[in-house]
């Protein structure tokens, strides 16, 4: 019979450790799925919004198979399409995806943006020209001036908001321009 030795120790201090880390299969698996949608995304984008994400040529040419694919075919390219970002680094292709998305968020936050603009310079005057034209100084200043005391006089006599309207139009069409 043999006998049964004592494991030897291992000693950790002198080895060097690669650090382990562990992911369920679970995670593995929400990422995949994550991974699929992002390329239905891709897969349901107009040609010239494809256009502006960056694709290497293997991607690009599943995502465009998958567009002219449909039903059990189309979902095994979704699946491949999911493969092949697995390999890649899909953080700029979130990033011009999440662009083409928000456009019209950020068209909406900079009109905004616009609107609290104009009231400033009606309701502060010849101050808030000067802090406009700080950061713009291209603009027609004289014109400017004359519109916004014209909407202060509309505003004192309640007529229509016609000097108002073209003050945002101008920052409009100066701003959104540049």
């Amino acid at each position: 019979m043999k006998k049964r030795g004592k494991k030897p120790e291992l000693d950790w201090e002198t080895e060097e450790q690669e650090e382990i880390i562990w992911v369920s299969k679970s995670e593995i698996k929400r990422d995949a799925e994550e991974l699929k949608k992002l390329g239905a995304k891709l897969v349901d984008l107009t040609k010239t919004n494809l256009d502006k994400i960056p694709l290497d040529g293997n991607l690009l040419e599943a995502v465009e198979l998958a567009r002219r694919s449909v039903k059990e075919a189309k979902r095994r390219q979704l699946q491949y399409i999911g493969k092949l970002l697995r390999n890649t680094d899909v953080e700029p292709i979130r990033d011009a995806l999440d662009k083409i998305e928000n456009k019209h968020n950020q068209q909406q936050a900079m009109l905004h943006k616009l609107e609290l603009m104009r009231d400033e310079l009606v309701s502060k005057g010849d101050e808030g020209l000067v802090a406009l034209l700080i950061d713009y100084p291209q603009m027609d200043r004289r014109h400017l001036r004359n519109l916004i005391r014209s909407a202060q006089k509309e505003k004192e006599q309640n007529k229509p908001p016609k000097a108002y309207r073209e003050i945002y139009q101008y920052l409009k069409d100066f701003i959104i321009e540049e």
